[in-house]
Protein backbone atom coordinates (compact mmCIF):
# COMPACT_ATOMS: atom_id res chain seq x y z
CA UNK A 1 0.00 0.00 0.00
CA UNK A 2 1.67 3.16 -1.54
CA UNK A 3 1.37 6.24 0.68
CA UNK A 4 0.08 9.13 -1.30
CA UNK A 5 -0.47 12.38 -1.37
CA UNK A 6 -3.64 13.10 -3.60
CA UNK A 7 -4.09 16.83 -3.41
CA UNK A 8 -1.11 17.86 -5.73
CA UNK A 9 -1.79 20.91 -8.23
CA UNK A 10 -0.45 21.01 -11.35
CA UNK A 11 0.66 24.27 -12.64
CA UNK A 12 1.87 26.07 -15.97
CA UNK A 13 1.59 28.87 -18.22
CA UNK A 14 1.24 29.46 -21.77
CA UNK A 15 5.28 29.80 -22.51
CA UNK A 16 5.31 26.00 -22.09
CA UNK A 17 3.30 24.72 -24.75
CA UNK A 18 1.42 22.43 -22.96
CA UNK A 19 -1.81 24.51 -23.43
CA UNK A 20 -1.47 25.38 -19.72
CA UNK A 21 -2.89 29.11 -18.74
CA UNK A 22 -2.30 31.04 -15.79
CA UNK A 23 -4.02 34.63 -15.26
CA UNK A 24 -2.03 36.50 -12.47
CA UNK A 25 -4.54 39.49 -11.45
CA UNK A 26 -3.34 42.12 -9.42
CA UNK A 27 -4.80 40.99 -6.36
CA UNK A 28 -3.90 37.14 -6.57
CA UNK A 29 -0.14 38.51 -7.56
CA UNK A 30 1.41 38.18 -4.19
CA UNK A 31 -0.44 35.24 -3.07
CA UNK A 32 1.09 33.80 -5.95
CA UNK A 33 4.59 34.92 -5.46
CA UNK A 34 4.59 33.74 -1.89
CA UNK A 35 3.61 30.43 -3.10
CA UNK A 36 6.37 29.79 -5.27
CA UNK A 37 8.87 31.35 -3.01
CA UNK A 38 7.68 28.28 -0.89
CA UNK A 39 8.74 26.14 -3.16
CA UNK A 40 11.57 27.37 -4.31
CA UNK A 41 10.97 28.65 -7.61
CA UNK A 42 11.61 32.80 -8.31
CA UNK A 43 8.70 34.82 -9.19
CA UNK A 44 10.29 35.41 -12.65
CA UNK A 45 9.31 31.95 -13.49
CA UNK A 46 5.86 33.05 -14.92
CA UNK A 47 7.86 34.84 -17.43
CA UNK A 48 9.06 32.04 -19.14
CA UNK A 49 7.97 28.24 -18.90
CA UNK A 50 6.74 27.75 -15.96
CA UNK A 51 5.65 24.10 -16.75
CA UNK A 52 9.56 22.31 -16.90
CA UNK A 53 10.99 24.04 -13.58
CA UNK A 54 7.83 23.41 -11.49
CA UNK A 55 7.60 19.41 -12.93
CA UNK A 56 11.18 19.28 -12.57
CA UNK A 57 11.21 20.43 -8.63
CA UNK A 58 7.80 18.59 -7.40
CA UNK A 59 9.24 15.38 -8.48
CA UNK A 60 12.60 16.54 -6.41
CA UNK A 61 10.50 16.78 -3.67
CA UNK A 62 8.41 13.50 -4.33
CA UNK A 63 11.40 11.19 -4.25
CA UNK A 64 13.26 12.58 -1.34
CA UNK A 65 9.85 12.58 0.90
CA UNK A 66 8.42 9.65 2.67
CA UNK A 67 5.71 9.21 -0.04
CA UNK A 68 5.44 6.85 -2.80
CA UNK A 69 3.37 8.82 -5.31
CA UNK A 70 1.01 12.20 -5.22
CA UNK A 71 -2.00 12.62 -7.62
CA UNK A 72 -1.79 15.17 -10.12
CA UNK A 73 -4.72 17.36 -10.65
CA UNK A 74 -5.73 18.81 -14.28
CA UNK A 75 -7.73 22.08 -14.06
CA UNK A 76 -10.87 22.88 -15.80
CA UNK A 77 -11.81 25.76 -17.19
CA UNK A 78 -14.84 27.87 -16.40
CA UNK A 79 -18.23 27.60 -18.26
CA UNK A 80 -21.50 28.81 -17.83
CA UNK A 81 -24.68 26.42 -17.49
CA UNK A 82 -24.91 25.63 -20.43
CA UNK A 83 -21.94 24.68 -21.51
CA UNK A 84 -20.29 27.72 -22.60
CA UNK A 85 -16.85 28.52 -21.66
CA UNK A 86 -16.39 31.74 -20.23
CA UNK A 87 -13.35 33.18 -21.27
CA UNK A 88 -12.86 36.33 -18.75
CA UNK A 89 -13.19 33.73 -15.66
CA UNK A 90 -10.88 31.41 -13.75
CA UNK A 91 -7.62 32.13 -12.88
CA UNK A 92 -5.62 28.77 -14.08
CA UNK A 93 -6.40 25.56 -16.63
CA UNK A 94 -4.29 22.98 -16.56
CA UNK A 95 -5.51 20.12 -19.71
CA UNK A 96 -6.12 16.58 -19.09
CA UNK A 97 -3.58 15.80 -21.94
CA UNK A 98 -1.16 17.26 -19.52
CA UNK A 99 -1.41 15.11 -16.53
CA UNK A 100 -2.23 12.18 -18.29
CA UNK A 101 0.98 12.65 -20.50
CA UNK A 102 3.28 13.01 -17.42
CA UNK A 103 1.73 10.28 -15.75
CA UNK A 104 2.96 7.66 -18.47
CA UNK A 105 6.37 9.50 -18.17
CA UNK A 106 6.78 9.43 -14.27
CA UNK A 107 5.54 6.49 -12.06
CA UNK A 108 5.19 9.37 -9.15
CA UNK A 109 2.41 11.20 -10.88
CA UNK A 110 -0.80 9.72 -10.81
CA UNK A 111 -3.83 11.45 -13.21
CA UNK A 112 -6.18 13.20 -12.02
CA UNK A 113 -8.86 15.08 -14.60
CA UNK A 114 -11.43 17.44 -14.66
CA UNK A 115 -13.63 17.75 -17.54
CA UNK A 116 -16.83 20.09 -17.03
CA UNK A 117 -19.80 18.35 -17.26
CA UNK A 118 -21.66 20.87 -18.79
CA UNK A 119 -19.30 20.37 -21.78
CA UNK A 120 -21.31 19.91 -25.01
CA UNK A 121 -18.17 16.96 -25.32
CA UNK A 122 -17.89 15.95 -21.32
CA UNK A 123 -18.78 12.61 -22.16
CA UNK A 124 -16.49 11.84 -24.61
CA UNK A 125 -13.60 13.82 -23.12
CA UNK A 126 -14.76 11.29 -19.86
CA UNK A 127 -14.24 8.62 -22.21
CA UNK A 128 -10.82 9.31 -23.63
CA UNK A 129 -9.53 10.25 -20.21
CA UNK A 130 -10.73 6.61 -18.63
CA UNK A 131 -9.30 5.16 -21.43
CA UNK A 132 -5.92 7.22 -21.31
CA UNK A 133 -5.65 6.44 -17.16
CA UNK A 134 -7.65 8.92 -15.25
CA UNK A 135 -8.01 7.74 -11.35
CA UNK A 136 -9.59 10.02 -10.40
CA UNK A 137 -12.20 13.44 -11.34
CA UNK A 138 -11.39 16.90 -9.45
CA UNK A 139 -13.94 20.14 -9.76
CA UNK A 140 -13.50 22.97 -7.61
CA UNK A 141 -18.06 23.99 -8.24
CA UNK A 142 -17.64 26.96 -6.55
CA UNK A 143 -14.47 28.35 -8.88
CA UNK A 144 -15.49 26.49 -11.93
CA UNK A 145 -19.62 26.95 -11.41
CA UNK A 146 -20.74 23.53 -11.60
CA UNK A 147 -24.43 22.54 -9.99
CA UNK A 148 -23.27 18.84 -9.57
CA UNK A 149 -26.60 18.67 -8.49
CA UNK A 150 -28.06 19.39 -11.55
CA UNK A 151 -30.20 16.19 -13.07
CA UNK A 152 -28.78 16.88 -16.66
CA UNK A 153 -25.33 16.02 -15.51
CA UNK A 154 -27.14 12.29 -14.18
CA UNK A 155 -25.23 10.22 -17.19
CA UNK A 156 -21.81 11.66 -16.53
CA UNK A 157 -22.22 10.73 -12.89
CA UNK A 158 -23.19 7.36 -13.86
CA UNK A 159 -20.48 6.63 -16.49
CA UNK A 160 -17.88 7.66 -13.52
CA UNK A 161 -19.62 5.27 -11.08
CA UNK A 162 -19.36 2.25 -13.35
CA UNK A 163 -15.99 2.88 -14.52
CA UNK A 164 -14.91 3.34 -10.80
CA UNK A 165 -13.43 7.07 -10.83
CA UNK A 166 -13.98 8.77 -7.52
CA UNK A 167 -14.74 12.53 -7.46
CA UNK A 168 -12.30 15.14 -5.80
CA UNK A 169 -14.89 18.24 -5.06
CA UNK A 170 -13.25 21.10 -3.50
CA UNK A 171 -15.67 22.36 -0.45
CA UNK A 172 -15.52 24.95 2.41
CA UNK A 173 -14.01 28.72 1.02
CA UNK A 174 -11.23 29.43 -1.51
CA UNK A 175 -9.15 32.48 -1.98
CA UNK A 176 -6.52 31.37 -4.03
CA UNK A 177 -8.76 31.15 -6.97
CA UNK A 178 -11.69 33.23 -8.44
CA UNK A 179 -15.16 32.45 -6.89
CA UNK A 180 -18.04 32.45 -9.33
CA UNK A 181 -20.27 30.80 -7.11
CA UNK A 182 -19.53 30.49 -3.74
CA UNK A 183 -22.75 28.82 -2.45
CA UNK A 184 -21.64 25.95 -4.35
CA UNK A 185 -18.81 25.98 -1.53
CA UNK A 186 -21.38 23.58 0.62
CA UNK A 187 -20.41 19.77 0.33
CA UNK A 188 -24.08 19.22 -0.22
CA UNK A 189 -23.53 20.17 -3.86
CA UNK A 190 -21.93 16.55 -3.87
CA UNK A 191 -25.68 14.79 -3.64
CA UNK A 192 -26.76 13.65 -6.62
CA UNK A 193 -23.14 11.86 -7.45
CA UNK A 194 -23.97 10.52 -4.41
CA UNK A 195 -26.76 9.39 -5.12
CA UNK A 196 -25.79 8.15 -8.69
CA UNK A 197 -23.31 5.61 -6.86
CA UNK A 198 -19.85 8.26 -7.01
CA UNK A 199 -17.36 7.86 -4.46
CA UNK A 200 -16.84 11.45 -3.38
CA UNK A 201 -14.04 13.15 -1.28
CA UNK A 202 -14.97 16.71 -0.12
CA UNK A 203 -11.43 18.60 -0.30
CA UNK A 204 -10.26 20.52 2.34
CA UNK A 205 -13.31 18.72 4.86
CA UNK A 206 -15.75 21.18 4.05
CA UNK A 207 -13.42 24.15 6.30
CA UNK A 208 -13.65 27.44 5.97
CA UNK A 209 -10.73 29.79 4.32
CA UNK A 210 -11.79 32.85 5.80
CA UNK A 211 -13.07 34.28 8.87
CA UNK A 212 -16.42 35.47 7.13
CA UNK A 213 -17.01 32.38 5.36
CA UNK A 214 -19.71 29.45 6.80
CA UNK A 215 -18.03 26.37 8.03
CA UNK A 216 -19.63 23.61 6.76
CA UNK A 217 -18.00 20.67 8.50
CA UNK A 218 -20.84 20.16 10.52
CA UNK A 219 -22.67 19.77 7.39
CA UNK A 220 -20.10 17.14 6.34
CA UNK A 221 -20.07 14.91 8.91
CA UNK A 222 -23.66 14.49 8.87
CA UNK A 223 -23.50 13.53 5.07
CA UNK A 224 -21.03 11.16 5.93
CA UNK A 225 -23.39 9.16 8.14
CA UNK A 226 -25.66 9.04 5.29
CA UNK A 227 -23.42 8.21 2.69
CA UNK A 228 -21.07 5.51 2.77
CA UNK A 229 -18.79 7.04 -0.05
CA UNK A 230 -18.50 10.48 1.09
CA UNK A 231 -14.71 10.81 2.19
CA UNK A 232 -12.80 13.57 3.17
CA UNK A 233 -8.92 14.95 2.59
CA UNK A 234 -6.84 16.71 4.96
CA UNK A 235 -5.38 19.33 2.31
CA UNK A 236 -4.45 22.60 3.87
CA UNK A 237 -5.91 22.46 7.43
CA UNK A 238 -2.77 23.82 8.80
CA UNK A 239 -3.69 27.12 7.43
CA UNK A 240 -5.33 29.74 10.00
CA UNK A 241 -9.15 29.08 9.44
CA UNK A 242 -9.26 25.88 8.05
CA UNK A 243 -7.48 24.37 11.09
CA UNK A 244 -10.63 25.26 12.69
CA UNK A 245 -12.06 21.47 12.14
CA UNK A 246 -8.55 19.52 13.18
CA UNK A 247 -9.71 18.43 16.03
CA UNK A 248 -12.90 17.44 14.53
CA UNK A 249 -11.27 15.60 11.64
CA UNK A 250 -10.11 12.91 14.54
CA UNK A 251 -12.95 12.19 16.14
CA UNK A 252 -13.04 8.15 15.58
CA UNK A 253 -16.21 8.61 13.25
CA UNK A 254 -14.51 10.92 11.22
CA UNK A 255 -10.82 9.33 11.16
CA UNK A 256 -12.00 6.18 8.70
CA UNK A 257 -13.17 8.95 6.37
CA UNK A 258 -10.09 10.58 5.60
CA UNK A 259 -7.19 10.15 3.01
CA UNK A 260 -3.90 12.26 2.60
CA UNK A 261 -3.56 15.33 1.06
CA UNK A 262 -1.29 18.86 1.23
CA UNK A 263 -2.71 21.26 -1.58
CA UNK A 264 0.39 21.67 -2.96
CA UNK A 265 1.67 24.77 -3.74
CA UNK A 266 -0.49 26.51 -0.99
CA UNK A 267 2.13 27.40 1.79
CA UNK A 268 2.18 24.33 5.02
CA UNK A 269 2.33 26.34 7.68
CA UNK A 270 3.25 24.57 10.79
CA UNK A 271 2.00 27.79 13.58
CA UNK A 272 -1.43 27.25 13.22
CA UNK A 273 -1.98 23.76 14.54
CA UNK A 274 0.21 24.63 17.32
CA UNK A 275 -2.09 27.12 18.47
CA UNK A 276 -5.05 24.53 18.17
CA UNK A 277 -3.42 22.54 20.49
CA UNK A 278 -3.12 19.41 18.17
CA UNK A 279 0.84 19.41 18.38
CA UNK A 280 3.92 20.13 20.19
CA UNK A 281 5.72 23.01 20.04
CA UNK A 282 8.58 20.80 19.47
CA UNK A 283 6.65 18.86 16.54
CA UNK A 284 6.09 22.04 15.54
CA UNK A 285 9.96 24.15 15.31
CA UNK A 286 10.76 20.19 13.95
CA UNK A 287 8.40 20.62 11.23
CA UNK A 288 8.88 24.35 9.96
CA UNK A 289 12.62 23.04 9.89
CA UNK A 290 11.54 20.60 6.89
CA UNK A 291 12.17 22.50 3.76
CA UNK A 292 10.46 20.00 1.70
CA UNK A 293 6.66 21.22 1.45
CA UNK A 294 5.82 17.53 0.67
CA UNK A 295 7.96 16.50 4.00
CA UNK A 296 6.18 19.25 5.93
CA UNK A 297 2.93 18.72 5.47
CA UNK A 298 3.63 14.51 5.88
CA UNK A 299 5.23 15.13 8.83
CA UNK A 300 2.59 17.87 10.04
CA UNK A 301 0.09 14.83 9.59
CA UNK A 302 1.96 12.60 11.56
CA UNK A 303 2.79 14.56 14.52
CA UNK A 304 -1.06 15.78 13.94
CA UNK A 305 -2.22 12.11 15.23
CA UNK A 306 -3.78 11.16 12.01
CA UNK A 307 -2.95 6.87 11.27
CA UNK A 308 -0.92 5.57 8.91
CA UNK A 309 -4.09 4.38 7.14
CA UNK A 310 -5.05 8.08 6.42
CA UNK A 311 -1.87 7.96 3.83
CA UNK A 312 -2.69 4.50 2.24
CA UNK A 313 -6.36 4.60 2.12
CA UNK A 314 -7.01 6.42 -1.02
CA UNK A 315 -5.46 3.31 -2.74
CA UNK A 316 -8.55 1.38 -2.09
CA UNK A 317 -10.78 4.62 -3.51
CA UNK A 318 -8.71 5.40 -6.98
CA UNK A 319 -9.73 3.91 -10.23
CA UNK A 320 -7.32 1.19 -10.96
CA UNK A 321 -6.86 1.46 -15.14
Amino acid sequence: MRKIDMHIHLVGNAHGGHGCWLRVTPVKRLLFRFMLRQIGLPMSALLRDLDTPYVERLLQWIRVSSLDAVVLLAQEAVYDDDGRLLRDCGNAYVPNSRVLELARRHPEFLPAISIHPARRDAMEELEQCLAGGAVMMKYLPNCQNINCNDRRFTPFWQRMAQAGLPLLAHTGGERTLQVVRPEYADPRILRLPLECGVTCIAAHAASPSTAREPNYFPVLAQMMRDHPRLYADTSALNLPHRSKVLRDCLRPEILPRLVHGSDYPVPVQTLWPWLRGVISRGDMLRCARIANPIERDYQLKVATGFPPETFTRINQLLRQP
